[in-house]
């Protein structure tokens, strides 16, 4: 006998009650930050050609997306990200005037990995992308959008840490190490592991200085100690790297956020699409980020223009977990209110619910043909949340 599978699959959750209400609150608090930046709203399909996110472009890994077939037999994948998908929509439709586009977006993405740890395989991400400048004021206007946008949540104890991909670039380089040790050594440098660095380095026959520098970068910073860190650098690339987050802390203490800024020359991402400045926002509560977004001025020519750009994702489904774990934000309960009414009052009722909703009350008609008494409807309404109640009619 065929067994029904009509549970939720593993990795996915249903949502409702105080956790929806409370993320579409969180939600709209960053909108509003995010459309006072000048960012407009865009939405893509949730699902692309296979192309999209393959390899080539840098994005996740092709075992962990979900990809399917059309009726023409051409492979399609639902995003794992936002950034391959607002590029190719950015190179297609925004790019003819020649002048900075901001673009912002909400949706769900889909990760198919086995490896959960917590996490679930469809994720609510919400973000934004500055598209078509170079400029290290780009950079500075993005990390100051996260800033704003975390605080407007509530959020007070949270620091952004910066890091350059052109360090590390710089240093490979200088080492003149392959291709193969270069992805070997970003993925143990990704996740700290400099034991594991240190043992592919040694594999390579590179010196030991190198390993030092990365594990020296590795720590997180002020930027007093990014300015002495410099002074430890020979290579072009790498002392440019740091001169561009120098010039970004500038910029940003402008604006007077400079304080919620730390440096972590170590820092590197899954995503191969980044190519100079990338970051992550931590907070108590969560054991990852709750924010993440770079640079990444290559990623347009996979679909035919040539626009550098800086983005970042806000990862609402980990702030909530870190805003309730603080105390900052509780779901937010609905003001509903339910009107009981018999068959003998149903016209004063219904003429009573009107008048709330054209107030912009919310409210729920419910006849009575239960036999519930009006203790019993008052348990109910306080289960679901129901904060005011009225009877209308002969009911005891």
């Amino acid at each position: 006998m065929e067994r029904l599978l009509i549970h939720t699959p593993e990795g996915v959750k249903d949502v409702y009650g105080a956790e929806l209400s409370g993320k579409k609150a969180l939600s709209a608090k960053m909108q509003s930050v995010l459309d006072g930046f000048g960012y407009r709203e865009i939405r893509t399909p949730s699902f692309e050609f296979f192309d999209v996110f393959s390899k080539e472009v840098g994005t996740t890994p092709s075992k962990d997306l979900f990809k399917f077939f059309d009726k023409e037999g051409n492979t399609l994948a639902l995003r794992p990200d936002f950034t391959p998908s607002i590029a190719r929509c950015a190179a297609k439709y925004f790019l003819d005037d020649h002048v900075p586009v901001r673009l912002c977006y909400e949706g769900n993405a889909f990760v198919n990995t086995s490896d959960l740890q917590g996490k679930l395989k469809e994720n609510t991400q919400m973000g934004a992308e500055l598209i078509g400048d170079t400029s290290a004021d780009a950079d500075a206007e993005m990390l100051c959008l996260v800033i704003e946008a975390l605080k407007s949540t509530g959020l007070e104890r949270f620091t952004v840490s910066v890091g350059q991909i052109d360090f590390f670039k710089g240093i490979c380089e200088e080492a003149a190490l392959d291709d193969d040790v270069i992805s070997a050594l970003r993925e143990e440098i990704s996740v700290k592991n400099y034991f594991g660095a240190e043992e592919i380095l040694r594999n390579a026959n590179v010196s030991d200085n190198y390993l030092k520098l990365l594990r020296h970068a590795g720590d997180v910073c002020t930027i007093d100690e990014l300015k002495e860190a410099r002074k430890m650098i020979s290579n072009v690339r790498s002392m440019k790297a740091v001169d561009r987050l120098v010039r970004i802390h500038e910029l940003v203490n402008i604006y007077g956020l400079a304080d919620y800024l730390s440096y972590d020359l170590g820092m590197l991402s899954k995503f191969n699409y980044y190519t100079g400045m990338i970051f992550k926002a931590f907070t108590y509560g969560v054991g990852d980020a709750i924010v993440k977004g770079g640079r990444y001025d290559e990623l347009l020519t996979r679909f035919g223009r040539n626009a550098g750009a800086v983005g970042c994702v806000f990862l609402l489904d980990d702030m909530q977990v870190a805003l309730s774990a603080q105390g900052v934000l509780k779901g937010e309960a609905e003001s509903i209110s339910w009107i009981v009414y018999d068959d003998s009052s149903r016209e004063e009722a219904l003429e009573e619910i009107k008048k709330l909703r054209m107030k912009g009350l919310k409210v729920s008609g419910i006849f009575h043909d239960r036999n519930l008494t009006k203790d019993e409807y008052k348990e109910y309404a306080s289960k679901n949340g129901v904060n005011y109640i009225r009877f209308y009619g002969s009911i005891e």
